[in-house]
């Protein structure tokens, strides 16, 4: 069990690898895109719809790529999700008109999904104790991926065809963290996940059990078909009833908490440059230093996961509801600040309640929806970001019209809903998943 128990932390680590690696290479190259499709001759209407394009991909492919990665297993979804990746970036290289930019974006906005299927591995691999810790360490690689990323890109943008040079340096980063992903021991892992689920089955000994092994041996790759084509087919199949199964679940009131409180965020980033220059007189550059300084303290804030489950008794709800009342809190603090001090502050402690508020809300669904569908759930959970995205600039320029503090008013009133919502399913939170961690 020890030698198990190491195997599986340096397997973790390496995924925590993964993610930064993923982030480090994609910063390099996403503040450029802009710039890239304008000196292609694009105007700003063609940079949208091509900017909304991608997001419509990512919208509608992060469910079926999450959910394809619970039928077909980890290894093979998250390879070809990096190597394609790798593919539309190293197109991006290539792109010297605004057709091709925007068929490079294709595979990238399809297949860029390396994170949520990181994700759902990592809760297949930990105990939904660990699960919270786990999962916001590599949120916190991930940042520091985020961080270093543009520094980097900047600099290679200097020189001569830059942002070519940028685009197949990501694209290389992509393969290298493909063959890392080939190299990690999965045969091993695989044969620790049976042998734990084999004892769980007995102990349990219940037809749920049983269909969960069944299940996981899906997930595994365990079940083969006689063609390729059959095959396909029954992968598509999977994925198409194990959707259906989340749309007829009652996991949507998550759902819409996930919406609201990533509506309240962007909204409060919307026009935070705009309104601080106005609002106080900060000129561009240095708010670029406060946003910087907001986001090391969310890499950090994901090293405090541990400490903070530990202090709530792993009460993933609790946590959950007292990080989006300190969100609602510090949003309305900056909204009504009269100096640049106090939106300092509310920064300084909003980066640390939205790190902890994303990951809770990711561990409460899959305490709730259960480990077997993770990838669909944290793709599900993607794809409400995605719609959040899409509402937030509209929502943002109605609400400058009425003043500048309007966005960040508006986020207050819809985390106030979020709040409202889960004060309401009070009971179910407490009594079903956070029970379940409270008897382990």
């Amino acid at each position: 069990m020890e030698a198990a128990g190491c195997r599986r932390a340096r397997f973790v680590r390496c995924l925590y690898l993964v993610g930064f690696l993923d982030l480090f290479g994609v910063s390099m190259i996403v503040p450029l895109l802009g710039l890239h499709i304008k000196s292609l001759g694009a105007s700003p209407t063609v940079a949208g719809i091509v900017g909304s394009f991608y997001g419509l991909l990512q919208l509608f492919s992060s469910t079926f790529v999450g959910c394809w990665s619970d039928v077909i297993g980890r290894q093979y979804s998250l390879l070809a999700c990096i190597l394609f990746s790798a593919l539309g970036y190293m197109l991006l290289g290539m792109s010297t008109s605004v057709i091709l930019f925007t068929i490079a974006r294709v595979p990238v906005g399809i297949f860029k999904h390396t994170l949520s299927i990181s994700k759902a591995l990592l809760s297949d691999l930990v105990s939904e104790k660990e699960r919270p810790l786990v999962i916001g360490h590599f949120n916190a690689a991930s940042s520091v991926g985020f961080i270093l990323g543009p520094v980097v890109g900047g600099y290679f943008t200097e020189l001569e065809s830059g942002f070519y040079l940028t685009s197949f340096i990501c694209s290389s980063i992509f393969i290298l963290n493909a063959g890392l992903v080939w190299m990690l021991p999965w045969s091993e892992e695989h044969t620790d996940r049976n042998e734990n689920e084999q004892t769980t089955s007995n102990s349990k000994g219940t037809a749920k059990a049983s269909y969960d092994l069944q299940i996981k041996s899906l997930v595994n790759g365990v079940v083969k078909y006689d063609t390729p084509l059959q095959s396909l087919w029954s992968q598509l199949v999977s994925v198409l009833k194990r959707i259906k199964g989340i749309a007829c679940s009652d996991l949507w009131d998550l759902f819409l908490i996930r919406l609201l409180m990533s509506l309240a965020v962007m909204l409060y980033y919307s026009n935070f440059v705009l309104a601080i220059e106005e609002r106080f007189g900060v000129k561009p550059k240095l708010t670029g230093y406060l946003i910087s300084y907001s986001s090391t303290l969310g890499a950090l804030g994901g090293f405090l996961l541990g400490p903070v489950t530990r202090l709530y008794q792993h009460n993933t709800y609790a946590l959950l509801l007292h990080s989006t009342l300190l969100t609602c809190v510090l949003i309305m603090l900056y909204s009504t600040a009269l100096s640049i001090w106090t939106v300092v502050l509310s920064s300084t402690f909003l980066a640390f309640s939205t790190v902890i508020g994303r990951t809770c809300i990711t561990d409460l669904e899959l305490t709730l929806g259960g480990n077997q569908a993770s990838g669909m759930l944290i793709g599900v959970g993607q794809s409400v970001t995605s719609v959040g995205r899409i509402i937030a600039p509209l929502l943002s320029g109605i609400a400058q019209e009425f003043s500048p503090c309007g966005p960040p008013s508006l986020g207050v009133g819809l985390a106030l809903i979020a709040i409202l919502i889960m004060l309401m399913n009070i009971s179910r939170y407490c009594s079903g998943g956070n029970a379940k961690l409270k008897r382990e």
